[in-house]
């Protein structure tokens, strides 16, 4: 397999931000030490505008204000993934405001059963909370968007899954339990709607991707390990996805930078 290597690397003239810069929307990202945020702040050292969203307004325009005062450009509102009914509103505030969208990062996720041993073990409530936020959101999201990405110049959809797919993946080569079941198998389909999307895509300039970014220390409070990367490092290869050029891979997943599938 041909692995295509996505280079980490910070755009130095960000801070030249020019007239017509581009619009990425990351989704998820309520939280300082996050990976939204994280990315948000990588996109914006690239030239982007970010409108950064989190499930209430309030914790957005914190983390926007606080890349504004960075020096970043920044805007910040409510988006719950779970509300599929407000995202025609979501897209026509975009419209309204910048006519179309080239970036859109679909960092928002729920882990409702980090201690659920196997499938048997599922709550439907868990399922259905993983299955909301992880593939029904991100699918929502592109389809009330996809005007906008389909006007950009060349749009990218980047999807963030997690290496807990692996277990749904391998599962026939390796059989066992799957330990929090309802998140990883949301996430594996969230690989699978990547691939469909991808295609779906054809014909246009729209790549759709994802990325696993591994075990990022996006929660200093829980203790860190030495698998962990920092979030910066992570969020680089988000928008290495985000940015990557005419003719570049569509309907891949990238993990730790390179292309794994």
């Amino acid at each position: 397999m041909v692995r295509h290597r996505l280079i980490h690397r910070v755009d130095r003239k960000a801070e030249q931000m020019p007239a017509n810069r581009k619009i990425a929307l990351v989704t998820g990202a309520g939280r300082a030490t996050g990976l939204g945020v994280a990315t948000a702040r990588a996109l914006a050292q690239r030239g982007f505008h970010v409108i950064v969203t989190a499930r209430t307004a309030a914790q957005a325009e914190e983390q926007a204000a606080a890349l504004r005062a960075e020096g970043h450009s920044a805007e910040g509102f409510g988006l719950d993934l779970g509300d599929t009914a407000a995202f025609p509103g979501v897209a026509e505030r975009i419209r309204s405001a910048h006519g179309r969208l080239d970036a859109l990062i679909n960092n928002a996720s729920v882990f409702p059963d980090v201690e659920t041993p196997t499938a048997l073990d599922a709550r439907i409530e868990d399922i259905q909370a993983a299955f909301d936020v992880d593939v029904v959101g991100p699918w929502g999201l592109v389809l009330a968007l996809r005007p906008l990405l389909e006007a950009a110049s060349a749009a990218r959809v980047v999807n963030i899954s997690s290496g807990a797919y692996q277990q749904i993946t391998y599962l026939a080569e390796h059989p066992g339990d799957v330990g929090a079941p309802a998140y990883s198998f949301a996430k594996h389909t969230l690989n699978q709607l990547t691939v469909m999307l991808a295609a779906a895509f054809r014909g246009t300039k729209v790549l759709v991707n994802t990325v696993d970014p591994g075990r990022a220390d996006t929660h200093p409070e829980l203790g860190t390990s030495e698998e962990d990367v920092p979030p910066s490092v992570a969020a680089g290869w988000i928008a290495e996805a985000a940015t990557l050029p005419e003719g570049g891979p569509t309907g891949a997943i990238f993990a730790d930078g390179e292309r794994v599938g």
